[in-house]
């Protein structure tokens, strides 16, 4: 008699027959084979297909006997099937954390249950979709209604207006599913986008104590991600993202509809209106739920057709791009060119621009909505074969990575056993075969894609030809004179030394190991640059600078084909490094960076803060928050990408002096907003949240504080931040989760996770250097203080200095309501009335002390001036003004209402403490001085200048300090 396996291929079967005895030491059990179509082969296949059906069959085959016995695994996996199955699990339950783990079983259960149908392909992607889908909404649904029942229990039944009725009711939460989710399109292991919403603002009764509304269902929310997404001894049930919310992470964890309402009418963006098309009721109020959906239509379906969705489409796509170039994707189904977010953007952009006049495409599956397009000749019938078609591929191929080990993966896999797992699974001989298969229906998917959704950059722009001169000396085929009279002709200044860097460049080991395409890439590319160099008053410089770049592209040639389909983009490349060395070394650190150049209406255009937020929760949201790595890198290149925008458009003039510090430091801010957020996340997801005294779970209750530059919103290109972590829980209670620890180890934890994403070195380099040393009791404090303990040193222990430190302090990120009591903190301490005399003493000696370690040497001041630290610099400026802080706040309380230098000066002015003629000339002084390091730092120079510079304004510097702080 052959073994179950002998069928199998090679590699599958000598894997099978390694581990059959593990699995089944006493032989295929009854149990398993007993119903028709179910035989010891078909066992040695499935476990042949998935690590993880055999590890159940290995380690919980008990539970696999009970699936099996409810219903044969031969029977298609249906919605009612797992309801009824999911009662049995629920009639157990008696607590929060029986609860838990009645969710974990089912979730075992029923993955066992649908990826062995879909792997055997005894089911078609249809039933997958719908069973995993339908799954999910069962354990959303089962959990919240166990835990609204426990909730209003403890605090009372939420009560405020029924939108369906009009009449004053009981309420229940709602929660959307967004994305495939939404469109009963569900991964076999993936992750669920939720929003949750409640009908309407009121109050609990019948409870012990009274809640608003609003705090009940947040709590609600917090058990109900913790019901599914906590990690414990039985796993998890979803990774929930709840960043789809109006605000993303920082907005309240559940709105009410009218609120919700409100967001998107007034803030809702194109990327929001693209994720509502999926929008659906998977738990809670359904008939509510309804109400809530119809007021939203609007927002995601104009009344007309809208064709100024083309737009934001070709942003959108442009994002595509660069996110496939940043991560090297082209492995990755989901993302990767002609891959399932392309079929998927082409279906949705149909969907925004007519779905406001042909109802029939307000649906949500994709599927049917192809059939939509091709029945009202919205796209040929050939295209939307290929692209059901190519669907249906990625879709189950898509199955198929994940379910070899239940593992959220779109990675085409690179090991030789699990390609002969893919291969099978898909219903290929060989991976070649599949491969070509998947190559096929992508390049189809590609060129559909490209065809809909083409943008002006891409279209032909019928470029003036190249003068042959420029490849005749590139290619060397000048003779050496003749090469250097033809670069003096067009105007490069120093000739021979760009002949011989050419030369260089042709000699470098990488170029000469170049393949041909590559080569013909660089042959291509280097002539038009050139060119292009003529443009700027200084070619020979700024090819040195660009060759950085271009040395750093070499292996990455897409980079010159990206300059070469991009006139404009080449322009402004020249054009930049011409201007500033620093930017060509941003680029050549960080060639990704190019994708900026792309749009010059944006590049000398940054954007605001609130524009900031919405970019980088928009690049963030593919990103799950326990990638810390991924995250990381994502956030140092959104910081340099901004940056670089400031650059150029302070280069540019387009940006002044007190906007571009602006700008610095919203960047920073943005991102520490964001790292706060994730690493809030990733402690919450072990530990559960921090809790307060009357039971609630922390909304963060931490707080970044920034001092120095980023505090006096003053950052430079290159600043460090000097920060101090600060939270207002109670440190002798603990989190709620199943490895609760106390509230002041999770604090210390989360301080230590924020410097780590700030200060790690990756691949893309640090985020930014981080500065604790202005913390109380400096580097032998906490790294984390209470809000009590950083108010009792204030008061009690801090020095003079430590508290002109805290007038450029101020709250930059975290918990709203805790950043309001630290602003009330350092407005008592600055107001404290001070001995004015005794005062002015310490601030000097103090100053005299930073210039005899930072001043520049007394035998060089007269060929050297340090900007910042000599006398009659910026320094003399801050400590002046600190001092008169300290000094009149008592007296002025507004005084303590900015932290930056220049509105200090001017509430100064106002107040009358200094003339106001003297303010003004103070002000102007800081920022001409402060102007030239901004422009030094562009072209990678110190803050050193020479001795004669600024006399004016250094002699005005030292006649006020002398004024103020001596003469008195």
């Amino acid at each position: 008699m052959s073994e179950p396996w002998h069928s199998l291929p090679k590699l599958l079967a000598d894997e099978v027959s390694g581990c059959w005895h593990s699995v089944f030491p006493e032989g295929v059990p009854a149990w398993l084979t007993s119903s028709e179509g179910m035989d010891a082969s078909v066992v040695a296949t499935a476990i042949s297909r998935s690590l993880f059906l055999r590890q159940t069959l290995e380690r919980h085959s008990e539970q696999v006997q009970s699936l099996q016995s409810s219903r044969a695994l031969t029977e298609p996996t249906t919605s009612s099937y797992l309801e009824s199955r999911w009662k049995e699990y629920l009639a157990g339950v008696d607590s929060e954390p029986a609860l838990h783990s009645a969710l974990r079983q089912f979730r075992m259960e029923s993955q066992f249950r649908i990826i062995w149908r879909d792997l055997m392909r005894w089911a078609d992607l249809a039933e997958t979709m719908a069973a995993t889908s339908a799954f999910a909404g069962i354990c959303i649904d089962g959990a919240l209604e166990w835990l609204h029942q426990d909730a209003c229990e403890q605090y009372g039944t939420p009560r405020a207006v029924d939108p369906v009725t009009g009449q004053e009711s009981d309420q229940k939460m709602v929660v959307l599913g967004m994305g495939k989710l939404g469109g009963r399109e569900l991964n076999v292991s993936s992750d669920i986008d939720l929003i949750f919403a409640f009908p309407g603002n009121g109050e609990t009764v019948g409870g012990r104590r009274s809640l608003d509304n609003q705090q009940f269902f947040v709590r609600l929310g917090q058990r109900l991600i913790q019901a599914l997404d906590q990690i414990t001894a039985d796993g998890f049930v979803f990774r929930v993202d709840m960043r789809l919310r109006p605000y993303g992470q920082s907005g309240a964890l559940a709105l009410s509809f009218a609120a919700l309402e409100a967001y998107y009418q007034d803030q809702g963006r194109d990327w929001e209106r693209y994720a509502m098309v999926k929008a659906r009721v998977v738990a809670g109020d359904q008939l509510a739920g309804e109400v809530l959906m119809e007021s939203l239509r609007p927002f995601v379906y104009r009344k007309y057709i809208d064709f100024s969705a083309f737009e934001s489409l070709r942003s959108m796509k442009a994002m595509i791009s660069r996110e496939v170039r940043r991560k090297g994707l082209e492995n990755n189904i989901k993302l990767g060119s002609g891959g399932i977010r392309e079929i998927e953007f082409v279906v949705q952009a149909f969907q925004l621009i007519r779905g406001g006049r042909d109802r029939e495409l307000q649906q949500r599956e994709l599927l049917v909505i192809l059939t939509e397009l091709e029945e009202l000749e919205l796209l040929p019938s050939p295209v939307v074969r290929e692209l059901r078609e190519a669907y249906v591929f990625l879709r189950n191929l898509e199955h198929a990575l994940q379910g070899m080990e239940d593992k959220q993966t779109q990675l085409l896999p690179d090991d030789e056993m699990s390609q002969a797992r893919v291969s099978a699974i898909m219903g290929f001989d060989s991976w070649q075969a599949c491969e070509q298969s998947l190559r096929e229906h992508r390049e189809r998917v590609a060129t559909h894609f490209a065809n809909i959704i083409t943008t002006e950059d891409e279209e032909d722009k019928g470029q003036a030809s190249l003068d042959e001169g420029w490849f005749e000396l590139w290619l060397s085929e000048m003779e050496e004179d003749t090469a250097v009279d033809w670069l003096k002709g067009q105007g490069y200044e120093a000739p021979e030394k760009t002949l011989a860097e050419l030369a260089e460049l042709h000699d470098n080991r990488t170029v000469q190991n170049l393949q041909t395409q590559g080569r013909e890439r660089l042959n291509q590319f280097m002539p038009k640059l050139l060119e292009a160099l003529t443009q700027v008053h200084n070619p020979s410089e700024t090819l040195s600078r660009v060759l950085q770049l271009v040395e750093a592209i070499l292996r990455r040639t897409a980079y010159m084909v990206l300059l070469l389909e991009n006139p404009g983009a080449s322009t402004q490349l020249v054009r930049l490094c011409s201007e500033s060395p620093w930017i060509a070394r941003q680029l050549a650190e960080t060639p990704l960076l190019l994708d900026e150049l792309l749009n010059a209406e944006s590049l000398y255009h940054p954007p605001a803060k609130a524009e900031l937020q919405d970019d980088l929760r928009q690049q963030m949201l593919r990103i799950p928050f326990e990638d810390l790595e991924e995250q990381m890198e994502s956030l140092r290149h959104f910081k340099k990408a901004h940056i670089l925008r400031v650059a150029a458009s302070e280069l540019k003039g387009t940006l002044p002096l007190m906007k571009v510090s602006d700008y610095l430091t919203w960047i920073a801010e943005v991102v520490l907003d964001h790292v706060v957020d994730v690493a809030f996340a990733n402690l919450v997801s072990r530990h559960g949240y921090p809790r307060r005294a009357d039971g609630s779970a922390c909304e963060t209750d931490f707080v970044i504080i920034g001092y120095g530059k980023l505090g006096g919103i003053e950052l430079g290109y290159t600043s460090d931040l000097d920060l101090v972590f600060v939270h207002n829980a109670d440190p002798e209670l603990s989190t709620d989760g199943d490895k609760p620890i106390d509230n002041a180890v999770f604090y210390t934890r989360l301080g230590q996770r924020v410097v780590h994403i700030l200060n790690t070195q990756t691949p893309s380099g640090q985020l930014y250097e981080v500065d604790m040393r202005l913390r109380p009791s400096g580097n032998s404090g906490l790294l984390v203080s209470t809000l009590q303990a950083f108010e009792k040193y204030q008061r009690d222990d801090a020095w003079t200095w430590e508290h002109q430190a805290l007038a450029r302090a101020r709250g930059v990120a975290g918990c709203g309501e805790t950043l309001e009591a630290f602003e009330s903190i350092r407005r008592d301490i600055l107001c404290q009335a001070r001995d004015r005399e005794k005062l002015r003493t310490e601030v000097v000696d103090m100053r005299e002390k930073m210039r005899a370690n930072l001043a520049t040497p007394e035998s060089r001041q007269a060929e050297v001036f340090h900007i910042k630290h000599d006398t009659g610099g910026i320094v003399d400026i801050e400590f002046l003004v600190q001092y008169l802080m300290l000094a009149w706040c008592s007296e002025h309380p507004e005084l303590t209402q900015w932290s930056d230098n220049i509105r200090q000066m001017e509430e100064l002015g106002r107040a009358g403490v200094l003339a106001v003629e003297d303010a003004e000339k103070l002000r102007e002084a800081f920022i001409a001085l402060r102007s030239t390091i901004h422009r030094r730092a562009l072209q990678n120079l110190n803050s050193q200048v020479a001795g004669d510079a600024f006399t004016e304004e250094r002699d005005y510097i030292r006649a006020m300090w002398k004024k103020v702080m001596i003469d008195v």
